[in-house]
């Protein structure tokens, strides 16, 4: 395991890089387009800076291409057709049918597979948090995400300094 101090360095160099790539790429960005080129370039600076045999690192490598950043964050969202609003209604439709009485046996549910509902619930919305965990299994998802966590506080600490950094330079006491 690398020194938390030589990782975060090594994080900060690779972000700024990444900063001053982007910024170059587009000189009049929105504030919209400068606060993704902030997310995109912290994200794969963090990524690359972590070990490879992490699978949320690869993930987000992998996701985020030139491509994702070049493209205007302003685009429109299409137009539904009119045969998906007619199967968005026929769906509507079949929600709104009354359900079947169910029987007292099936109604009443033991305390473990309530259990078993809440951390399947738990486990699919931690899967969709970590980048890359829709593949992952339950053991290597509590893994991973440990890891993840630590980066991102690895990543907040490195942001908080250097916003304090720069505080000092604009408004020295």
């Amino acid at each position: 395991m690398r020194n938390q101090s030589s990782v975060k360095q090594e994080f900060l160099r690779k972000w700024i890089t990444g900063l001053r790539r982007y910024s170059c790429e587009k000189k009049n960005m929105s504030f919209f387009e400068r606060k993704k080129a902030i997310k995109l370039s912290a994200d794969l600076a963090m990524a690359s800076t972590r070990d490879k045999t992490t699978r949320w690192s690869q993930a987000l490598i992998a996701n985020n291409t030139d491509n994702v950043f070049i493209a205007s964050s302003s685009s429109s969202s299409p137009k539904k057709s009119s045969s998906s609003r007619s199967r968005n209604m026929t769906t509507l439709m079949r929600r709104s049918r009354p359900t079947r009485v169910k029987s007292a046996k099936k109604e009443m549910s033991s305390a473990r597979c309530i259990a078993k509902r809440l951390m399947e619930k738990r486990t699919r919305k931690l899967k969709n948090l970590l980048p890359g965990g829709e593949s992952m299994d339950e053991g290597c998802l509590v893994a991973e995400t440990l890891d993840y966590i630590q980066s991102l506080r690895d990543q907040i600490e490195v942001m908080r300094c250097l916003v304090t950094a720069s505080q000092l330079i604009i408004n020295p006491s």
